[in-house]
């Protein structure tokens, strides 16, 4: 029954495309995890008003967050060739997409991270700096608790728009189900194959969309 719907499909190249987009996706959300909290924060804290309120520096941030957000992400692939080859020794397979996955990702979630940063009260804030707490203390103690439900829905939009772009990146053979889709499906015209690879990319995405809500609902104690 499966081979008459689905002719042209081999599932072993469909559970190893698989794993790769769910090897790519997995890593990309740690790593930009970890830098667009690091951007958010710089983003948050030079701003006007706040700890460490630095108009240049803010600037700075503010225009490579901005100019990295505006390039569409099969251009930033194509621009990152040369970096990628030097940093991964390779342009093709699933670990040749993670920098542009990371840098393409990174400055979205930063800005997401800086309005959960933004909605923190101001009350809670101004009291701990009252009771002489240091910097570093308000922000592993305020300022990231508290914006912590946020912020896991912010990755996990973000998430979902990395699922997207690893199928963006299978154009230039990185792998997963986009490069299958694109290389077996598309260019050998077996629809059967696009259909199946789109169908694994959507469970995916409600994979990451239902542990990131479970997240975020887990972690909100309001």
């Amino acid at each position: 029954m499966f081979n008459d719907i689905f002719p042209n499909v081999q599932m072993d190249q469909m559970w190893v495309a698989t794993y790769e987009t769910f090897y790519m996706t997995i890593i990309s959300i740690i790593a930009t995890f970890i830098f667009g909290i690091i951007l958010g924060l710089l983003l948050y804290l030079t701003d006007r008003g706040n700890l460490w309120a630095n108009s240049t520096l803010n600037t700075i941030t503010a225009s490579v967050v901005n100019i990295f957000r505006a390039i569409p992400f099969i251009i930033l692939i194509l621009l990152l060739i040369p970096f990628t080859d030097f940093l991964m020794g390779t342009i093709r397979g699933p670990n040749a997409a993670l920098p542009a996955l990371i840098i393409g990702a990174a400055p979205f979630y930063a800005r997401l991270v800086e309005i959960a940063l933004k909605e923190v009260d101001k009350g809670v804030i101004e009291a701990a700096q009252a009771m002489g707490a240091k910097a570093h203390t308000i922000i592993f103690k305020v300022l990231l608790p508290e914006s912590m439900p946020a912020l896991i829905s912010g990755i996990t939009v973000t998430a979902i728009a990395l699922i997207s772009y690893t199928a963006m990146a299978g154009v230039i053979g990185a792998g997963g189900l986009g490069d299958l889709a694109y290389m077996q499906g598309f260019q050998r015209r077996n629809f059967d194959v696009v259909f199946l690879c789109t169908v694994f990319i959507v469970v995916i995405v409600f994979i990451f969309q239902f542990l990131g809500d479970w997240s975020s609902r887990k972690v909100d104690h309001r």
